[in-house]
């Protein structure tokens, strides 16, 4: 059986432990979505821990995680393929970088496209 890798103290499950009698868990607070024209977004090409298969990632998005899934299915559904949302990331299937960028510039959005 092998060891899973613990990337950040969130993958222990939630536990939190003190010795501080005063001790309060800090929540969470909703950050407000930005208007498109604010937010400063990246457009990645990888296929690394894929299988070789490739993707599109947008990442850089500021905002609840609601509007972040209706920009995801905006992109999927214009550009006709799968994808999902996870890690506060957007990922399309297959290399469609320079189709995603005009999107997102029709939309308002400030897109950059990061590596070759």
């Amino acid at each position: 059986m092998s060891k899973k890798k613990l990337n950040s103290l969130e993958d222990l499950g939630g536990f939190v432990f003190s010795t501080d009698a005063n001790f309060e868990l800090e929540k969470k607070v909703e950050t407000k979505t930005l208007a498109p024209k604010n937010q400063y977004l990246e457009a990645h090409f990888s296929n690394k821990g894929r299988a070789g298969k490739t993707v599109t990632v947008i990442s850089g998005f500021i905002g609840t995680e609601q509007d972040l899934k209706t920009l995801g299915k905006l992109l999927k559904t214009k550009c006709g393929v799968g994808g999902s949302v996870k890690d506060n990331e957007i990922i399309i299937q297959g290399n469609y970088r320079n189709k995603i960028i005009e999107i997102l510039t029709k939309e308002g959005y400030n897109v950059k496209r990061v590596g070759g």
